[in-house]
């Protein structure tokens, strides 16, 4: 069955409605969402229940759009507070560490083209490539399996990490292009331009994607819209325009999406929770799509044809690339415990970045691109299976892991961000009401008002005359202490 007009959006319905359904039961189990969406896919496709999808470019086109989404909605969750501490390690790790795991696992693959009788014969720009498209974390994977886990890290790990899957695509990028062109065009490996096309794609980038994040938290606070629902529409079209215009303009629009984000998530902005509500569910809804979209194009039967030198890399990129480049570029960085680092190396997952990345030599005709792409799906395979789904446990082991923190209010309550005031709620003990059980008999700090009682299912709008019962939660609201000059 192929897709057409007619029925794309009933096929497309059901993907999405298994894809949930077996997603809420894989969670039980540890596994990692968005495999279970490539599985979803695999499953559906032309090895499987005999869904046709061939398009290569559509593929690269529909990840494009969906990691502009995945990596400013990342960056807007990103707190400049909490990346400030870990900036230098993260502008390493995504940086010095993509090259440093492209040379190493580029050389391993070359050394097993020419030493041994595996099925893989390739040229070394071509191992380069294969290395290159491999060689950045996945942002996709790595704020999804952080957040939805709710996985709280000593020694700043969690932004760091977020830090590096969130910028490192640059640098994979412009080295995956930079190969593909050399290998079309037969010249020789140039560093000088190679260093100077980075250097544009990242001055754009940032440059550009700064500008547009200020542009747009002035534009969603000062313009007055009939509907707030227009509000995150808004943004999501500035969204794709600086994706659009710094790519026109030769810069990243990767990284320009994600410093947008950054931006607009550190700045005071009208309808937040508006915003926020909307960009997280159209993530979670790109993410699937994305992810099944990979798992359709891909055919497992020509996976088995590269399994064992695919595995051969992928381990050899787990065990000795990443750790590595996590070291050498962690080296000057004396206060970062050992188990630190070595949870850092741990958290090299690859997803749907690699995959689309892959479809590059195939767009291309890259000589071998066929073999770059079910290598780099089964390595992303092996990554999520085997890093994905050991994450939570190897920070437990490590001693990394922290206490969940609690995130809201259990009344469901938001303020905007105009008012500068905070909320807060807490649970009633006996011993708090053993002055006595109405609110006027508590000692409530000056600056503060008691806004809901809720008692079971209850909503108490509250008085001073108001009995309490032990058990009972009270939403507070306090005024933001200002710092005297």
């Amino acid at each position: 069955m192929v897709f057409t007009a007619e029925n794309i959006l009933l096929i497309g319905a059901i993907l999405i409605f298994c894809s949930i359904l077996i997603s809420k039961t894989g969670y039980r189990f540890g596994i990692p969402t968005l495999l279970l969406f490539l599985l979803v896919g695999m499953i559906f496709g032309s090895d499987g229940l005999g869904l046709q999808f061939n398009g290569a470019a559509d593929a690269q086109f529909i990840g494009m759009m969906a990691l502009s989404i995945i990596l400013f909605t990342g960056g807007m969750d990103t707190k400049i507070q909490d990346i400030r501490p870990v900036l230098s390690q993260g502008v390493l790790l995504s940086t010095v560490g993509v090259l440093i795991t492209t040379l190493l696992t580029g050389g391993f693959i070359y050394f097993l083209s020419i030493n041994t009788s595996t099925d893989i014969s390739m040229p070394l720009l071509t191992c380069l490539l294969l290395a290159a498209t491999m060689s950045s974390t996945d942002s996709a994977s790595v704020f999804n399996l952080l957040r939805s886990q709710k996985m709280n890290l000593k020694e700043n790990l969690r932004p760091m990490l977020e830090l590096e899957s969130g910028s490192n695509d640059p640098m994979a990028y412009m080295l995956t292009i930079a190969l593909i062109q050399l290998i079309a065009s037969g010249n020789d490996f140039h560093l000088g331009i190679v260093g100077r096309d980075l250097l544009i794609q990242f001055f754009f980038g940032g440059v550009i994607g700064f500008a547009f994040g200020k542009f747009g938290v002035w534009l969603i606070n000062k313009i007055d819209l009939s509907n707030s629902s227009l509000y995150p529409i808004l943004l999501l079209s500035l969204v794709f325009i600086t994706f659009t215009v710094t790519d026109l303009l030769k810069g990243n629009g990767y990284l320009a999406v994600y410093i947008t984000g950054v931006v607009v998530g550190n700045a005071r902005l009208a309808y937040r929770k508006e915003i926020n509500t909307f960009m997280n569910g159209l993530t979670w809804l790109v993410q699937i799509v994305m992810f099944l979209s990979l798992g359709l194009l891909v055919n497992p039967r020509e996976m088995l044809g590269v399994a064992p030198v695919a595995l051969l890399i992928g381990v050899f990129m787990i065990v000795v690339a990443r750790p590595i480049s996590v070291f050498a570029c962690l080296l000057p960085f004396r206060k970062m415990s050992n188990r630190a680092r070595w949870f850092v190396s741990w958290v090299g997952l690859r997803g749907a970045v690699p995959i689309i990345f892959a479809t590059y030599p195939v767009v291309a005709e890259v000589p071998g691109y066929n073999q770059i792409f079910n290598i780099v799906f089964f390595i992303t395979l092996l990554s999520l299976v085997i890093q994905g789904m050991t994450i939570a446990t190897g920070a437990r082991m490590l001693h990394l892991d922290l206490p969940q923190e609690k995130e809201g209010n259990e009344f469901g309550v938001e303020l905007p961000d105009e008012i500068d005031s905070q909320l807060m709620d807490q649970t009633l003990t006996p011993e708090m009401l053993a002055k006595g059980n109405r609110l006027m008999d508590m000692d409530i700090p000056r600056g503060t008002l008691v806004m809901l009682v809720k008692r079971g299912n209850e909503f108490i709008i509250p008085n001073g005359q108001v009995e309490l019962q032990a058990g009972d939660k009270l939403l507070y609201i306090s005024e933001n202490k200002k710092e005297n000059n």
